[in-house]
């Protein structure tokens, strides 16, 4: 990594190279605000997974020679590369946003060997006490007042200062608690917030990674990984909603949905039958809570065969599903990645004889275990795999099923994890499990996207628990196998927030805790917390206490009822959040540094958060608790409930006894809603209703049919609501190319 004196730069079609004694690096100007630094490591070809396409927009820069390297002028920031590549980055009046630290890292001491054999002999792991530099490394300068957001859903909280991560997609059946490096996901995004300015930084590495926010010396962050090359993006932008704009811009943002799939979802590992799903189902129906799916875990399937179907326990193959579709419920079922290794099944037969699964270096195809048993897995990064699967997926939508929900596809295996130097591919070049290990699941999700939407001519709904940076274009996440804990109940608003902030806007949880054994208080709670979670599903395992409301208690019913049926009065709202995240990537559930983040209140607030800018949502997330302390920032704000006007950059104490929410509207709003149904479907939504609250306002509507691509050819509507200080709306239509409301009324002023 040390490149040693800078000798020579040249300025080359689309990047400046820098000539080194020991070595080179590259530089890429994707756009004004947008500079990729990369040293080729591994490979002068690096072909990003993530970022897909030309992304390069016109931009000026011009480089200058200095005694100890070069400095490269644009429009919006300066550049200085010196000596082992060593960056500094200046906005146009000369104030430092990022700078390289070059001083080495100051590794604190390492214990003995007597006290890691002591640690290991007890059961701990002595593997957070060593340090040593990584193949792949980059450090920079970090100030007092530096904040880092950002890397998807890992645990803990919103500000990752002095914390430590990693990247490495991993099924973890414990608790998940703060001090869980890794999880299921690998987003190497984060944004710096700095007391004067903001960057963001994107590290474009599939291979095992490291962050380290200041926890093993305050002077700078480290980024490692196992292998490949240096490779990151700097994006610079005047406030953080322009780094997450920017970011998504390059990887990608969150397609629109189907309206249904913003829908609440009812699953369990362990509906073991068609009695059961259909229990279920008509439960919800019975009990008048909203529903859109009972979703079928994996039992249904064939002794646990993807793409099959479990005759004797689940009944003929389609007769389910179409039966349950005329009460409105949409199939959706899990595929795993393991294909079982046996003779005859068609699967198996089919990846052998075409020679698509993953191998070991003898040439032999890889086995471990996972749910049928022996096992088999697909080399998803070549795309005569990907076609493969998509077309698989036709064994499901012949049965009426309607979305995928990807899992186990870290991937996860019984055996021990899959050995580092199993063959696996990225398209056409051959390499191995260290390098595919995070992208695994990437690929899996594109060839489901890739099918369903293909098959169906619908909007894919794919729900995928592992996923790397850029699969947000092809699938919804939730954060895995959590728990019926406090504790998890409290991480889901730091979790969804930054998965919001690293381009992933349809994301949720598990509601309930998906592992132990929940309780009606938590479950009430959950149910408030989640109610404006993008993906809303309802979660559990076998052995776990059953979480569907009517279990637990009447209370506990009417509550879920409550605050479902309150998820689909705002249903409008939140697509509407969808449909603006295609223009600017800003996610549907936001922490509140996000839009104020001058207000050092904002910076570590975990406990509460916004939907869009007018809707602040701070649920009970403490066992007992009957009030809440509520911040509300600059501004006036309505409590929703009860219409009491608040001025804001103050906390409050808010009276909230189990069934309610503490939830406040920003003065000045207009927030469409629909009254409520059963389903999606259940009759047309030809009636608007407008929520307002005091103050000039204008919004942005977006109508179409919630299902298919017409909207692409112009079939929607955008209405344009304006009302001034006299409280009289005006309509304008801007765009008219889909059938309008037969009715637009206003609801009286929260």
């Amino acid at each position: 990594m040390k490149l040693g004196a800078l000798k020579n730069f040249k300025e080359c079609k689309d990047k400046l190279e820098l000539i080194y004694e020991n070595g080179k690096a590259n530089i890429y100007f994707v756009s004004d605000e947008i500079v990729r630094f990369e040293i080729p490591c591994m490979t002068d070809d690096y072909v990003s997974v993530a970022v897909e396409g030309n992304k390069k927009i016109p931009c000026e820069y011009k480089t200058e020679k200095i005694s100890d390297g070069v400095n490269i002028s644009g429009t919006k920031t300066d550049i200085s590369v010196r000596d082992d590549f060593a960056v500094e980055i200046r906005d146009k009046s000369g104030k430092v946003i990022m700078k390289d630290y070059s001083k080495g890292r100051i590794i604190p001491q390492t214990i003995s060997e007597k006290s890691v054999k002591l640690l290991e002999a007890e059961g701990h792991s002595a593997s957070s006490y060593l340090h040593s530099d990584y193949k792949v490394q980059d450090l920079k300068c970090i100030d007092k007042d530096d904040l880092f957001y950002g890397l998807g859903d890992k645990t803990g909280y919103l500000n990752k200062r002095e914390y430590y991560f990693e990247n490495w997609n991993s099924d973890i059946p414990l608790a998940h608690t703060e001090a869980v490096p890794a999880l299921y996901k690998s987003i190497p995004f984060f944004i710096c917030k700095k007391k004067d300015s903001v960057y963001g930084l994107f590290y474009d590495n599939t291979y095992h990674g490291y962050f380290d926010f200041g926890k093993e010396n305050s002077s700078y962050f480290v980024y490692g990984a196992d292998d490949g090359n240096l490779n990151y993006y700097f994006i610079y932008g005047e406030k953080i909603t322009d780094i997450i704009e920017k970011y998504t811009y390059l990887t990608g943002r969150t397609p629109m949905p189907q309206l249904w799939t913003l829908g609440y979802h009812q699953c369990r590992w362990g509906y073991e039958s068609a009695n059961d799903i259909r229990e279920v189902a008509h439960g919800m129906r019975e009990n008048r809570i909203p529903c859109e799916s009972v979703q079928y875990d994996i039992d249904y399937m064939d002794n646990f065969k993807v793409f099959t179907w479990d005759e004797e326990f689940y009944e003929k193959k389609g007769k389910l599903m179409e039966e349950l579709s005329h009460d409105g419920f949409k199939p959706v079922v899990i595929i795993d990645p393991g294909t079982k290794k046996e003779e005859g099944y068609f699967m198996y037969d089919q990846g052998i004889k075409n020679d698509y699964f993953a191998k070991s270096p003898d040439g032999s195809v890889y086995v471990n275990k996972v749910w049928p048993g022996d096992a088999t897995f697909p080399d998803f990064g070549r795309k005569e795999v990907r076609d493969w699967w998509a077309e698989s997926h036709k064994n499901l939508t012949d049965m009426g099923v309607m979305a995928v929900w990807n899992d186990m596809n870290e991937p996860a295996s019984f055996e021990g994890p899959l050995p580092d130097d199993v063959v696996f591919h990225i398209e056409e070049r051959e390499t191995d499990h260290r390098e595919v290990h995070n992208v695994y699941a990437h690929f899996m999700d594109i060839a489901t996207f890739t099918g369903m939407k293909k098959l169906t001519g619908r909007r894919p709904l794919v729900i995928t628990r592992a996923c790397y940076a850029g699969t947000q274009k092809y699938a919804a996440v939730w954060t895995g196998d959590n728990q019926s804990l406090w504790s998890h109940l409290q991480m889901l608003i730091p979790q969804l927030c930054s998965l919001g902030i690293s381009g992933y806007a349809l994301a949720g949880t598990d509601i309930g805790g998906f592992g132990a054994n929940s309780n009606s208080e938590l479950m009430c709670r959950w149910i408030e917390a989640a109610v404006f979670s993008p993906f809303f599903r309802n979660h559990s395992a076998k052995g776990s206490r059953a979480q569907e409301p009517w279990k637990f208690n009447d209370e506990t019913t009417d509550i879920y009822r409550k605050y479902v049926e309150l998820r689909y009065k705002f249903l409008p709202y939140i697509y509407d959040l969808f449909y603006q995240c295609q223009k600017t990537g800003l996610p549907i559930m936001r922490p509140l540094v996000l839009h104020y983040e001058d207000d050092e209140n904002t910076f570590n607030l975990n406990d509460e958060f916004l939907v869009g800018e007018n809707l602040l949502v701070s649920p009970v997330v403490m066992q007992g608790a009957t009030r809440k302390m509520v911040y509300l920032p600059e501004g006036t704000w309505y409590d929703y409930w009860t219409g009491e006007k608040h001025e804001g950059k103050c906390y409050i104490i808010k009276n909230a006894p189990l069934g309610v929410c503490p939830m406040y509207i920003k003065a000045g709003s207009i927030i469409p809603t629909y009254e409520s149904v059963q389903y999606v479907g259940e009759k047309p939504y030809d009636k608007l209703i407008l929520l307002t609250t005091p103050g000039a306002a204008e919004y942005v509507h977006y109508q179409d049919n919630g299902v298919d691509y017409k909207y692409e050819d112009g079939e929607y509507n955008l209405y344009k609501f304006s009302k001034g200080s006299d409280e009289k709306l005006s309509t304008e239509m801007i765009h008219e190319g889909y059938k309008k409301y037969k009715e637009v009324v206003i609801e009286n002023d929260v």
